[in-house]
């Protein structure tokens, strides 16, 4: 899951894999660092990555630590979904993001969220636009339409193997507050 800052993307996260495990706050740019999700549509099961809004236009150290993450999340994926604000309509942010997810070999399903009424689903065409496909008009915050988004997604993973979970590969978390050097370290 990728996207511009505070489109929704955490909440989908959460809707789509039915709990709570990516933090949504009100506040722009609580996404920091790539949290993995566990989930499960129709028989098949995969991992959704939540990660930070991305803003190409944004110099700050924070934001490039953050764009540098999403990247890292971009190189992994079977599947990437862009999501987009859906009231804020098409942004600079937005085909920023598309121009670049076009050279990409991976599948990229657009979901423009906060369709929250029936009115809102008609101002997902405008995002045909990005050159990526159908859009899906979503809404994380009440479920509408996220089966069919959850379909485009598993259609996008095509019929890849499961990845082996357990590789036997030691993996280790650094915590800490805020501007502490965790991505230095």
């Amino acid at each position: 899951m990728v996207g511009f800052p505070n489109v929704g993307k955490s909440t989908l996260v959460n809707r789509l894999a039915g709990g709570r495990e990516a933090v949504v706050h009100s506040e722009a740019g609580v996404t920091r660092d790539r949290k993995r999700v566990r989930c499960e549509w129709n028989g098949r099961e995969f991992d959704l990555l939540d990660t930070g809004g991305i803003d190409l236009e944004d110099e700050s150290e924070m934001a490039a630590d953050i764009q540098r993450q999403a990247r890292l999340g971009m190189e992994e994926a079977d599947a990437i979904v862009l999501v987009a604000d859906g009231r804020s309509g098409l942004r600079s942010g937005d085909t920023d993001m598309a121009r670049q997810l076009r050279a990409s070999p991976v599948p990229v399903v657009v979901a423009v969220n906060k369709a929250d009424r029936a009115v809102d689903q008609y101002g997902a065409a405008e995002f045909h636009a990005l050159g990526l496909g159908e859009p899906f008009p979503v809404s994380a915050t009440h479920g509408m339409g996220t089966g069919d988004l959850l379909d485009r997604i598993v259609d996008a993973l095509g019929d890849r193997p499961p990845r082996i979970e357990d590789d036997g590969a030691v993996r280790v978390a650094v915590i800490g507050r805020p501007n502490v050097g965790k991505s230095s370290l």
